[in-house]
């Protein structure tokens, strides 16, 4: 593959980001803060700089509020000293050339015990995800625990969680970023809200289509009066349906979604598509259909290689390609694909929590 032959390495205009090529760094959760306060620190600094050449890096999932939070060891942007731990991070990534927005995340009942004053986690409605997520123990240990049936929130706590993520997203341009991505999908809370099978709410959030999408929609709105839509993106997964998620109306009300998103003028849709081996295909005429819907630009993302992020670039039916796993291995990912060299392997005990090791230690394509 050479750069002349293949829209990967494209440059393209996001907004106000003039980006180098197509290759986007995907959020992936890694669990390296300092603790105590979840505060971003330099060896996250040196982990995401070592990246920079991806044309877009979209940071790990990071929560708005100590009430947003499901797992261990995972950034905020909610505390002066998470503020100046991003700053510290987006420097760096900046010295090194490269571009980064900041994903604002509340997991909504994709939470513990151990992370709310009252032990119970917030959604839409008291469901049970049926799901566990990663929490450290007072040992020290790292593990998978049930998460407990959360309590729904009320009218207030709705438009409460709506200013954090104002707040974040403020936040987020305090400490550099270039401007920020809205996690919206894979069961967390927006996600919770536009599903039947998490959302039996019976006031303006829940019902229709049209109700489960507003505190969606809301948010949109919130965020972009804050940093500007044309640097707001929102990460959606219509075709996960993990976490107890399987809503049969979820196609629907994404492309209702897609079409108010296009109304406030956001800068992308991300699509996080499944990324196990035997996931569904997604069918090419809700690829349609979204563009029909939704006219700024669409990111993918889920198990893509070079050939295929060329080839649905090729089709016109995404603007960018997102790699995860790619990357943590092979920081230069965009120099591997381009000289066509093999990919390193990561270390899948090093993925959540620990040192540089499996982090930061991966050589570059021209050392390895």
């Amino acid at each position: 593959m050479t750069t002349a032959s293949t829209p990967l390495f494209r440059p393209l205009q996001l907004g106000p980001l003039s980006l180098p090529n197509r290759m986007v760094m995907a959020p992936m959760t890694r669990s390296r803060t300092s603790q105590p306060g979840d505060v971003p620190n330099a060896l996250m600094a040196t982990y995401y700089a070592q990246r920079a050449s991806a044309g877009l890096i979209v940071s790990e999932a990071t929560q708005i509020s100590r009430q947003g939070q499901g797992y261990s060891f995972t950034p905020g942007i909610y505390s002066e000293a998470q503020v100046d731990g991003w700053r510290r991070v987006t420097e760096a990534v900046h010295a090194a050339g490269g571009r980064m927005v900041l994903q604002l995340w509340h997991v909504g009942r994709m939470s513990h015990a151990s992370f709310h004053a009252d032990g119970l986690p917030v959604a839409p409605s008291a469901l049970s995800p049926q799901a566990q997520v990663w929490v450290v123990g007072d040992d020290g240990v790292g593990r998978m625990v049930d998460c407990p049936v959360p309590r729904a929130l009320s009218a207030q706590d709705i438009q409460d969680v709506i200013g954090d993520f104002r707040r974040g997203a403020a936040n987020a341009m305090r400490a550099g970023f270039d401007g920020v991505e809205i996690h919206g999908g894979n069961g967390y809370l927006i996600d919770q809200f536009l599903r039947t099978t998490s959302n039996h709410r019976t006031d303006a959030y829940g019902g229709g289509i049209a109700q489960r999408t507003r505190f969606a929609e809301e948010v949109a709105a919130a965020v972009a009066g804050e940093v500007g839509a044309e640097r707001t993106g929102i990460r959606l997964a219509p075709f996960i349906t993990q976490r107890n998620m399987n809503c049969p109306q979820i196609i629907e009300t994404i492309l209702h979604l897609a079409s108010r998103l296009d109304e406030i003028g956001l800068a992308y849709i991300h699509l996080s598509e499944a990324d196990w081996d035997d996931a569904p295909e997604i069918p090419q005429d809700f690829r349609h259909a979204l563009r029909r819907a939704y006219q700024g630009k669409v990111i993918v993302a889920g198990k893509y290689d070079a050939e295929r992020a060329q080839a649905i670039l090729h089709e016109g039916l995404a603007d960018l390609v997102a790699f995860g796993r790619p990357f943590i291995a092979n920081p230069d990912l965009p120099a591997r694909y381009a000289a066509q060299a093999p990919l390193a392997a990561f270390d899948p005990k090093a993925l959540f929590g620990g040192d540089a090791r499996g982090y930061s230690d991966y050589a570059a394509l021209a050392t390895a």
